[in-house]
């Protein structure tokens, strides 16, 4: 070796992975592929397979062609959710991990369309799809989950199932209320909150006013829930029921309609008992440690959280619920801060019912209700704010792996209200302050003498526009 030269160290170890991105555009029935590398630059173009057997088989063989001609690569794959159309791809990658040097996740849509929109992307077709879908995996590495496997996929698909068994029932019970109300209208005065079994059972034995007037007491006290005071209530109001409807066909569509009702309800409860056995997790036993969170409620919360570690603050939690206030202006020119609604709709139906199950059961969430409601918040407003406000206790009940505890709430409200009220200074306006001759506009000049008062300490700066009018 000769003195005074430096020389490089040989690197011994693996040589890096070259990373290449697959996006995947699914359709109905076929699907769109591209490959490219790290630098947006395509190194297999597009292809098109169909969603059969022998497309399948022909992406994986594409897929281990690839991979052997890159013996030191990664491939990331990506699709968006589409409603279903991609699950059989998704399913098959997951499948190829175990073989090929492949990971999978799925996108959200919104994402995507945001990141094509961001690169001024006019033209859209299945192809320009894929490769967009590609350009976000290598754009937003930090937004992107890849799955080993979805553990909650076919219990997703239960809950699917029971949610629409749910609003079938519910559009039957709709239709039952307005025929009921024509043959037996003294009924209803026991379904104001909800339809009683027993009541779906006495109009399937008893659709009109005038059968039930007819029924023997004993016969219709073996009915559960029916005592034989209450038989003697019914056949009495039946007797002088100002019901119209009292033939025969009317009769059988009303004994049909209770009884497929029935099916239903019946149903819904063996689809829940199941989804309890199947999701017997530890986070479901703590969620319903809260009061107005039920097993169904519960199941239906981890199956869109699935692992509170997915968020790093509840306010992520928030804006994947789409919980977050947005400043919304409309047309007459109101304006304010609005629940953004964005995302799956799913989740805030859940919660806007545990939520109102809490406010009827729940002593924390009642008392809140009531104390916006009582200085003049709009009642649908108040369950919005009763919603985040149930939602950041789940965060931290799962964070903590802690039963739900009122106390806590309340000393956590306690230290924030003791907390001084301190003014930050505006980073943005570090290099200068205010200049009262720069020509803004008069909204502006009212802002900045506002901020200019609140920073000097004037209490009298909570809220409102206090400058006052120009002379």
């Amino acid at each position: 070796m000769i003195p005074g030269v430096h020389y490089k160290s040989i690197d011994k170890r693996r040589p890096k992975l070259e990373q290449y991105y697959l996006g995947i555009d699914a359709s109905k029935g076929y699907a769109d592929f591209i490959i490219l590398d790290a630098q947006k630059h395509p190194v297999e173009e597009g292809f098109q397979l169909d969603d059969t057997f022998d497309g399948h088989g022909c992406l994986y063989r594409k897929i281990s062609a690839f991979s052997k001609a890159h013996p030191e690569c990664v491939i990331y794959a990506g699709m968006e959710s589409t409603g279903g159309y991609e699950n059989n791809w998704f399913s098959a990658l997951i499948k190829f991990q175990g073989t090929l040097p492949i990971k999978t996740a799925r996108l959200n849509p919104f994402g995507v369309s945001a990141n094509s929109k961001a690169d001024l992307k006019r033209i859209t077709t299945d192809k320009i799809s894929a490769q967009n879908i590609a350009e976000y995996l290598i754009a937003h590495p930090e937004k992107v989950t890849y799955q080993h496997q979805d553990y909650f996929a076919s219990l997703r698909k239960q809950w699917k199932f029971v949610s629409m068994l749910t609003k079938q029932s519910t559009q039957w019970l709709n239709q039952l209320e307005s025929l009921v109300y024509t043959s037996n209208p003294e009924l209803l005065s026991y379904c104001k909150d909800e339809t009683p079994l027993w009541v779906l059972k006495l109009l399937s034995l008893y659709p009109t006013a005038s059968e039930l007037a007819e029924a023997q007491p004993e016969a219709v006290s073996q009915i559960p829930y029916i005592t034989i005071r209450r038989a003697h209530q019914l056949i009495a109001a039946a007797r002088k029921s100002v019901a119209s409807s009292a033939d025969r066909i009317s009769a059988q569509v009303i004994a049909a309609t209770a009884e497929q009702i029935l099916h239903l309800k019946q149903t819904i409860a063996i689809q829940v008992e199941m989804l309890s056995r199947e999701c017997a997790i530890p986070e479901v036993d703590v969620l319903k440690t809260f009061i107005g969170i039920g097993d169904y409620s519960a199941i239906g919360l981890m199956l869109e959280i699935q692992a509170v570690e997915r968020f790093p603050s509840v306010k992520k939690l928030a804006a994947h619920f789409g919980l977050h206030p947005v400043y919304k202006t409309s047309g007459d020119g109101t304006s304010g801060f609005r629940m953004s609604k964005q995302g799956r709709k799913e989740p805030r139906r859940i919660l806007f019912m545990v939520a109102l199950n809490a406010i009827r059961s729940n002593p924390l969430i009642r008392d809140l209700y009531q104390e916006k409601v009582g200085k003049g918040m709009e009642k649908m407003a108040a369950i919005g704010l009763c919603m985040h406000k149930i939602l950041r206790i789940i965060y931290g009940m799962l964070k903590h792996n802690s039963a739900f505890n009122p106390e806590i709430d309340r000393q956590n409200r306690m230290m924030m209200a003791s907390r001084p009220i301190t003014s930050r200074p505006d980073k943005s306006r570090r290099y200068q302050s205010y200049d009262p001759k720069a020509p803004v506009s008069r909204r502006q000049t009212i802002k900045r003498k506002e901020r200019k008062q609140s920073h000097s300490g004037n209490n009298a700066t909570k809220s409102g526009i206090i400058a006052s009018v120009p002379q």
